[in-house]
């Protein structure tokens, strides 16, 4: 059972950044596509960004498409989310997630490890 850890999340005024960190345990981190999903206090957890296991294909959800990126290290065993020009509405505690193969799809089905979350807070 693989295990993920989040970390780099916190307070941070509008237009802001941060970098939000997921490491994964065991050897075959490489094998896998990744995701990042968040949720907002009283609503559903949503998709955020994906990125193939060679990190080749990433796809964005629409609100963060220009403003967020992810990427990976394989030889750390390390997603990333760079989350520049933060909006009060990105508040939500942040996941990564581990996809069930190469290529993940933006639904929480197509993934079966979860991280316990960090939590992201933009000030207006």
């Amino acid at each position: 059972q693989v295990q993920l850890v989040e970390s780099g999340g916190g307070l941070v005024q509008a237009g802001g950044s941060l970098r939000l960190s997921c490491v994964a345990s065991g050897r075959t981190f490489s094998s896998y596509a990744m995701g990042w999903f968040r949720q907002a206090p009283g609503k559903e957890r949503e998709f955020v960004a994906t990125i193939s296991w060679s990190g080749q294909i990433t796809d964005y959800a629409d609100s963060v498409k220009g403003r967020f990126t992810i990427s990976r290290d394989n030889a750390k065993n390390t997603v990333y989310l760079q989350m520049n020009a933060l909006k009060p509405e990105d508040t939500a505690v942040y996941y990564c997630a581990r996809a069930w193969g190469t290529v993940a799809s933006k639904r929480e089905a197509g993934f079966n490890s979860w991280g316990q979350g960090t939590q992201v807070t933009v000030s207006s």
